[in-house]
C-alpha cells in the first residue's frame, strides 16, 4: 500500500458517517477526534497518505493481517480499502492529529480503538461497524441481551484476523464461552451437544444478532429450533405426549446433562413430576428406598420408559399409552 494516492473525494455516505461519529463522540464526552494544540482545540482531519501514514508505525502482524481479509480488497468498492475509500480511517476515524506531532510528555490523541473501553464508547464502536453491516444485524439486535449488556462487535469479531474465529464451527464455541461460562460447564457433562468436539456451533441454535426472543434462538420457539436437527420428533402423532409439543426444555437440558438423553432428571422421578401414581402400579422411588445392605429392587433398572417407550408420541392404533 505504499505511495497510495491522496484522498480528494469523500462520498455522501462517508460524510454522514463522519458527522455521526463526531456527534456520538461529543455526547459521550470522549474527545476522540479533538486535539489540544497551544491551548486551542482543533477537529482532526483525514491524513493525506491514508494507510501509508498508519503503517509507518503499525507494522505488527496483527495490523497487517487485515490485508488477507475482505476488508482490504482493493477492487471491491464496499471495502474500506476499495478505490476512493478511507482505508484504516474508514473504521478508526480521522487521524491527522493522532499521527501528527505532540508535545514532549503529552499523550497522543486517541482514535477509535475497538474493544478498549477506556478510550472508545461501545456506541461509537458499533456505529462504525453498523455503517456497513446494518443488514447483517437487523433491528432485533437492539432488543437483545447483547445490546442490553453493551457488548460491542469487537468483543466477538476480529476484523483484522485472516479467519474470524466466531464465524468458524471449530472455534466459535470458545469465543462464546469467554462470557457464557455456565453454558460451557454444562456442555462438559456426560451427555451434551458436541460443541467442543467441533461438530456443532452455537449459532446452530442461537441467533446472535437479529432475534428478539429471550434466549436469542435461531427460530421463534425452542421446539422449532430443536426440530432443525430432530425432525423425527416433530410429529404430528396420533397419540401425543403433551409436554413434547409444548416445550422440549420441560424434559431436556439443552446444553448438557449427566442423565442419558440430556434429561433434566432420570426416570421415574422425571415422569412422576407430572404423572401421579394413582391408578398405576408405580411408586415414587427415592433415595430412602436404599437399604443399608442391599439396594431396593424398585431402584434397579426401574424406569417408566421400559414400557412407555414411545415417549415423544405414537402413531400406533393401540399406542394411547405410548407403549408402542
Amino acid at each position: 500500500m505504499k505511495n497510495a494516492e491522496p484522498y480528494r473525494r469523500i462520498g455522501s455516505g462517508m460524510r454522514a458517517n463522519i458527522l455521526k461519529y463526531l456527534a456520538v463522540a461529543l455526547l459521550a464526552s470522549a474527545p476522540l477526534a479533538l486535539h489540544a494544540q497551544s491551548g486551542e482545540e482543533t477537529v482532526s482531519k483525514y491524513t493525506r497518505k491514508g494507510a501509508d501514514t498508519c503503517l509507518s508505525c503499525h507494522e505488527d502482524a496483527a495490523a497487517l493481517a487485515i490485508f488477507a481479509t475482505a476488508h482490504a480488497v482493493p477492487l471491491d468498492p464496499r471495502s474500506p480499502f476499495g478505490h476512493g475509500q478511507l482505508q484504516c480511517e474508514a473504521c478508526h476515524g480521522p487521524g491527522d492529529t493522532h499521527a501528527g506531532r505532540v508535545r514532549r510528555g503529552a499523550e497522543r490523541p486517541p482514535l477509535i480503538y475497538f474493544n478498549e473501553r477506556d478510550n472508545t464508547a461501545v456506541e461509537v464502536e458499533n456505529s462504525m461497524c453498523m455503517d456497513c453491516h446494518a443488514s447483517d444485524v437487523g433491528i432485533g439486535w437492539h432488543a437483545g441481551a447483547h445490546a442490553f449488556d453493551e457488548v460491542s462487535c469487537a468483543d466477538c469479531h476480529q476484523s483484522h484476523a485472516r479467519v474470524d474465529a466466531v464465524t468458524q464451527t471449530s472455534t466459535q464455541a470458545e469465543v462464546c464461552a469467554a462470557c457464557h461460562q455456565l453454558q460451557k460447564n454444562e456442555t462438559l457433562k456426560a451427555f451434551a451437544h458436541p460443541l467442543f468436539e467441533e461438530k456443532m456451533s452455537c449459532t446452530a441454535c442461537h441467533g446472535m444478532h437479529g432475534d428478539t426472543v429471550a434466549a436469542q434462538l435461531a427460530r421463534v420457539t425452542l421446539n422449532d429450533t430443536c426440530y432443525q436437527c430432530h425432525a423425527d420428533k416433530r410429529g404430528p402423532y396420533l397419540w401425543e405426549h403433551a409436554p413434547v409439543s409444548e416445550d422440549c426444555g420441560l424434559c431436556h437440558a439443552p446444553h448438557g446433562s449427566n442423565h442419558p438423553g440430556m434429561l433434566t432428571q432420570r426416570a421415574p422421578l422425571l415422569c412422576q413430576g407430572c404423572h401421579s401414581q394413582d391408578g398405576h402400579p408405580s411408586v415414587a422411588y427415592e433415595d430412602d428406598g436404599l437399604a443399608s445392605a442391599m439396594p431396593s429392587r424398585y431402584l434397579l433398572a426401574q424406569g417408566c420408559m421400559n414400557c412407555h417407550s414411545q415417549v415423544h408420541g405414537s402413531n400406533h392404533p393401540s399406542g394411547t399409552k405410548l407403549t408402542r
